[in-house]
């Protein structure tokens, strides 16, 4: 019995032209990671990553806001604000990650909407929705699962990943960005918890340690693919999950090339 007959995201991971994907990504990646200013300046790449990531994930949720304001400390929106939050903790949550995945997305919740749901509302940080609460939907696509069919599939997700799939990190990450907006848990800042998974997937699991690369980039960059990309995802065939993950490749591969800007950037000075 081969790996891919138990391990579903192993499937995944032999559909056609995924292989492909995954491999041309990982080859800007490494790039990336292996380029001269790191030696001095990786901080400063991460730093810069993580801004970047976090603007473009808070305008995908629907927030009218340039990078420049964002880089300024003058962007008063909560989804800005949450997402800045997520992307300087996903660092200390790595650990944690692949033993406790569901405490790990109550955190990035809790993070992301603590500006968005106050007074009684905040009550309902990192809390899973029961049915009372409107989902929201900035990508269109449509009612979410019910709180029943949530719960189910997010235990689901969390023994996947406790399972230590064989597939590689960036199939990884794809199903769990792509679970994750197709159940939108929270019915708040759903978007910003799954892209922040996306990345601490990457992070986790060694494709991307230094976190250099800004995958929430890519997606913003590619948006209509990014809305077409999970509405395939939401179909569960096969060839939907396939566009979805060949997506998620695209993307991880975008951030990682403006990560390589940012690298050329320093080393003129």
């Amino acid at each position: 019995m081969n790996a891919a007959t138990t391990d579903p995201l192993a499937r995944i991971a032999e559909l056609s032209g995924v292989g492909e994907a995954v491999d041309e990504a990982r080859t800007v990646v490494d790039r990336l990671l292996g380029h001269r200013v790191l030696r001095r300046r990786s901080a400063d790449v991460s730093l810069e990553s993580a801004l970047r990531g976090a603007h473009a994930s808070a305008v995908l949720d629907g927030a009218d806001v340039s990078l420049e304001q964002v880089r300024a400390g003058e962007a008063d929106d909560a989804r800005v604000k949450g997402a800045l939050r997520v992307s300087g903790e996903l660092g200390r949550l790595v650990e944690t990650w692949p033993k406790a995945p569901r405490q790990v997305l109550a955190r990035l919740h809790t993070l992301a909407a603590a500006d968005a749901l106050t007074g009684e509302g905040a009550d309902r940080l990192g809390r899973p929705r029961t049915g009372g609460e409107a989902a929201q939907d900035p990508s269109g696509l449509g009612a979410p699962p019910s709180p029943i069919e949530v719960e189910a599939r997010l235990e689901a997700l969390g023994a996947l990943l406790e399972r230590r799939s064989s597939a590689p990190a960036l199939v990884v990450s794809a199903v769990v960005h792509g679970e994750l907006m197709a159940l939108r848990p929270f019915g708040w800042g759903d978007g910003l918890v799954a892209r922040a998974a996306e990345r601490l997937v990457l992070i986790e699991r060694g494709l991307d340690p230094k976190s250099l690369a800004a995958p929430e980039l890519g997606h913003e960059q590619r948006r209509e693919g990014y809305t077409e990309g999970l509405r395939s995802y939401l179909t569960g065939t096969p060839e939907g999950v396939r566009a979805w993950v060949l997506h998620c490749c695209a993307a991880v591969a975008d951030g990682a090339r403006d990560s390589l800007a940012t690298c050329e950037a320093l080393k003129r000075g």
